[in-house]
């Protein structure tokens, strides 16, 4: 799936940094581009079932303070929420949320174009157990969602920021386990993949140092986790010759 930092995402203010929560860059850049006029009747059409409306701080894609959803009433149900943070085009939740119509799933995503067509392809499907936010991750993490409220963290992919200058950029970093930990649910997991070698170590690196959570693998690098679909953008890792690391943690008793 697309990274977060494509050419083709919007414009907004979130480049630079804003008086409240960037304290460190974020890990996105939404540059000029424009929806099609077929994912712009989309968004119009769909919006109002799929994507949530946020209360937001300073930032275009920020979340405020003190105000929360309730997942039980977004969704009408108390059921196992799934959050996947830089969703892209929305193939993989898109995937999940059709093969598995117990679970709930919230797509957390910056590229709005990405957020139409997954909005699409879920009414095509007819899916109502999937929501969508555009907003930064970290702060749907620790604002807009309720503590312990995450079965699971889903993060595939994430823009490397693969120069040396960018480096600081990434998402996956020593202050997000604590953030992720407070969204999380006792015994939630956070999934991670990345086709970044030096990106996967610094992954395994920073969460084994993280409290509260404990690795649910053995060996250097989780399996394959098999409720993440083969994408395009996948696909074109391997071709590459990049390989795919995935990891695992649970959010163990305990900060």
């Amino acid at each position: 799936m697309p990274h977060p930092a494509d050419a083709d995402a919007p414009a907004d203010d979130d480049a630079s940094d804003a008086p409240r929560f960037r304290e460190r860059p974020v890990s996105f850049v939404r540059r000029s581009g424009r929806m099609s006029d077929g994912q712009e009747r989309g968004w119009a059409a769909l919006s109002p079932q799929y994507l949530l409306t946020v209360e937001r701080d300073a930032a275009a894609t920020s979340v405020r303070p003190g105000a929360p959803i309730d997942p039980a009433v977004v969704f009408g149900r108390s059921a196992p929420l799934v959050v996947e943070i830089g969703s892209g085009q929305g193939h993989a939740i898109v995937h999940a949320a059709g093969t598995t119509p117990a679970t709930d799933f919230l797509a957390v995503e910056v590229f709005r174009a990405g957020l139409a067509r997954t909005m699409l392809d879920a009414d095509r499907a007819g899916i109502d157990n999937l929501r969508l936010v555009e907003a930064n991750a970290p702060e749907v993490l620790e604002h807009l969602l309720p503590p312990a409220s995450v079965d699971e963290i889903w993060i595939f992919f994430p823009d490397p920021w693969h120069k040396n200058k960018h480096t600081k950029r990434r998402l996956i970093a020593p202050d997000f386990p604590a953030v992720a930990a407070r969204a999380l649910r006792i015994g939630g997991r956070l999934r991670l993949a990345t086709d970044w070698e030096d990106y996967a170590l610094q992954m395994r690196e920073v969460m084994t140092a993280a409290a509260g959570f404990a690795p649910a693998f053995e060996g250097e690098w989780a399996p394959r986790f098999d409720g993440r679909i083969m994408t395009a953008f996948e696909r074109k890792g391997l071709a590459k010759g990049r390989h795919i690391r995935d990891l695992v943690y649970i959010r163990a008793d305990g900060k």
